[in-house]
């Protein structure tokens, strides 16, 4: 399955499929206030309903060849700790490929997403999958914006209510230097 980083690793992460098992572990992430918002997910939805509809988009994507996000895997304890992939995107009728990440509340702050959005950078520039890649998140989102300013992207636009955070395979070979 293209764009996937099943089996890759990172130096804290490994990254697997998702399975349906996951789905009590990943249930915490719809505790929180804004995460339809910042997941861009229809408002007004349960806790259960709110992982069902995400569950169902990542197993979307994995059986049409949209790329997907991987379980992210402590190496060191063996705990689920959230999710990040490569994401075909269609944005102002353009189809991109995304960098998407969202990590469990419980390991906020550990620079997880961070590692973790590198990887996927670094393994689609290197597979030569894009030659850009974004990363889009809620306007309200700034942790989200905070890793994909890390992650070496630039502003590019806003999309209604998300921005949109871009970085082509020339400027990360410019930064390696």
């Amino acid at each position: 399955m293209k764009y996937l980083l099943t089996g890759e690793e990172t130096q804290r992460l490994h990254f697997r499929l998702v399975t349906k098992d996951d789905f009590n572990t990943w249930l915490p992430l719809f505790k929180e206030d804004k995460v339809d918002l910042f997941l861009g997910m229809p408002t007004g939805l349960s806790q259960i309903e709110q992982c069902e509809f995400w569950f169902n988009k990542v197993f979307h994507r994995y059986d049409n060849g949209l790329g997907g996000m991987n379980a992210l895997i402590d190496k060191r304890t063996g705990e689920f700790i959230g999710q990040s992939g490569l994401l075909v995107q269609t944005v102002e009728d353009e189809e991109r490929l995304e960098i998407g990440y969202s990590i469990l509340p419980k390991y906020w702050g550990k620079g997880f997403a961070q590692e973790a959005a590198i990887k996927c950078k670094t393994f689609c520039f290197e597979q030569e999958f894009s030659t850009n890649l974004i990363s889009m998140m809620h306007t309200d989102n700034i942790g989200s914006e905070i890793v994909a300013i890390k992650n070496g992207m630039t502003f590019e636009k806003k999309v209604d209510t998300f921005n949109v955070y871009s970085i082509t395979r020339e400027m990360w070979l410019n930064q390696k230097k």
